[in-house]
This record gives structure tokens, C-alpha cells and sequence, in this order.
């Protein structure tokens, strides 16, 4: 009885090992289960956090097209500003497409003979910009190149007395710049206005000067002029919102016939700010 009491121990103790075993199998395969579970959750998160979250879209350009320059001016504004203008059309500026980028200019001698003579020129230029999801909208575009056409009028080469000063009523906003200029031994009156409508912006130059004796031109009177004629053109680009291009197609053609008529006059070349001799 004592020997056996030691043996059945031993058997019992035996027996149990197997059934340990498998506990912390057991145990081990739900810990390792956890493991994995907090893993695929943590890439999961890692995922989500590292998506880039979309971007609103843009606000669609106001503007699709722009007006034609040369009929952009009133043609009694021109005649009124520039006498003498020798293409009454205006002379079209280069362009590699019209419907985002326009300019016209005209300019003529008024000889008054003994009186000398008066000399003028003007021009207008259109920028359009589209709304683009990577450069931002049409009209924060133009608001940006608005703001660099002022600094760039401001810092005009050879400006004497410039100054600058809002202009309200033409467009969303509008800045006219003045200054003196000399040239050709003459003394100049300019007037710029940088105007932005919409996602267009528009500028405007005019200046003029007396030759032979004549008075300069005073700067109010100048700046006015430029006012009135920044202000129609800015009109005509707001009327292209709902009219689209066909507004301007018979109004180019009419330009042309403009031109022919000048053209028989002798007056074929293409003008920029030139200057008559003194």
C-alpha cells in the first residue's frame, strides 16, 4: 500500500501535463489572434490619416470671351479723344487667340497751323483668365495680375509726378495712375487705368501733348478722358457675359471696313506709341 501511494502520484502528475499544454496553446492562440487584430486596425488608421481630403472645386470663370478692342471704345469717345486718329478703327494689336487676350490703339496729329497742333494716343488691352483647379479661380487670377499692372504702371520708366489713386464706378475695382513724361522734347500727360471685372482685366492709356508751340494738355483732362473711355470698355466686357462672341464678330467686320477706308488714304502701317516729329 505505501509503494503504490508514490507510483499513483507519479501517474496523476503525468496526466496533468498534457492538459497545461493545451491551455497555453489556447491562450497563446487568442493573444496572437489580438496582435493581428490591432494591426490591420492601426494600418487601417494609418490609411485614413494619410488620404489627402479633396479640395472644393473652383468657381467658374465669369467671362468666357472677350469684346473686340477696336469697337470696345465708343466711336465718339475716340473721335473725341484722339482727333485726327488716322485709322478711326484703331489699330489691332498681335494676338495669338482673341479670347483671352485683345488690344486696340489709335492716335492722330490735330495741326491747328500757327497754333501748333495737339497730339494724342490711346489703347486699351483685355486679359482673360480661366478658373483652373491647380491655379485657382478666373478671378483670383485677376485680381493678381490686376494688382501687378498698377505696380507696373507706378514704376513707369521716366515718370515724373506720378501718382495713384482709385477709380470708382469702373469695374469691381479700378486704379488711375499719372504722370509726366518727357519725349521728343515735349512734355507728355498720361492717364492709366487698370480696372478688373470679373476675371478680366482691363487697361487703359491715354496721353497726348502740344507740338510747335501748342499748350500741353492738362492732366485732369487727360485723366477724364481716360476714365470715360476705361469705363465703356469695361461696359463692353460685361456685356460679352450673356452675348457670348457673336456680339463681336459684325463689330470686327465693321473694323475692317474702317481700316480699308484708311488704308486708301495712304495709312497702312501698323502704330504703337509713337510720336510725331516735333
Amino acid at each position: 500500500m505505501h509503494r503504490s501511494a508514490p507510483r499513483l502520484s507519479r501517474i496523476l502528475a503525468c496526466a496533468a501535463v498534457p492538459v497545461m499544454l493545451v491551455a497555453v496553446g489556447c491562450s497563446s492562440d487568442s493573444g496572437s489572434g489580438s496582435d493581428a487584430e490591432k494591426k490591420a486596425g492601426s494600418s487601417s488608421s494609418s490609411d485614413s490619416a494619410g488620404a489627402e481630403p479633396t479640395k472644393p472645386a473652383v468657381e467658374p470663370a465669369k467671362f468666357t470671351d472677350l469684346p473686340d478692342a477696336c469697337t470696345s471704345i465708343a466711336k465718339n469717345t475716340v473721335k473725341d479723344l484722339v482727333p485726327e486718329a488716322k485709322k478711326k478703327g484703331g489699330t489691332a494689336g498681335r494676338s495669338s487667340d482673341l479670347a483671352v487676350r485683345g488690344s486696340c490703339s489709335w492716335n492722330g496729329l490735330d495741326d491747328k497751323g500757327v497754333k501748333g497742333s495737339q497730339y494724342r494716343w490711346l489703347s486699351v488691352a483685355f486679359t482673360r483668365f480661366d478658373s483652373d483647379q491647380s491655379l485657382g479661380s478666373g478671378a483670383a487670377r485677376a485680381t493678381e495680375d490686376y494688382t501687378k499692372q498698377v505696380a507696373k504702371e507706378k514704376a513707369s520708366e521716366g515718370a515724373q509726378k506720378a501718382a495713384a489713386a482709385a477709380a470708382p464706378g469702373i469695374g469691381d475695382e479700378a486704379t488711375a495712375i499719372t504722370y509726366q513724361l518727357n519725349k521728343t522734347d515735349e512734355d507728355f500727360e498720361y492717364a492709366t487705368v487698370v480696372a478688373r471685372t470679373g476675371n478680366v482685366v482691363v487697361t487703359l492709356t491715354y496721353n497726348g501733348a502740344g507740338y510747335a508751340g501748342a499748350k500741353t494738355p492738362s492732366a485732369a483732362d487727360i485723366l477724364k478722358g481716360a476714365q470715360k473711355a476705361a469705363k465703356e470698355a469695361v461696359g463692353k466686357v460685361d456685356a460679352t457675359a450673356g452675348a457670348g462672341s457673336a456680339e463681336a464678330s459684325p463689330s470686327a467686320g465693321d473694323a475692317k471696313k474702317d481700316d480699308k477706308k484708311d488704308d486708301k488714304k495712304g495709312d497702312t502701317k501698323p502704330e504703337s506709341e509713337a510720336t510725331p516729329k516735333s
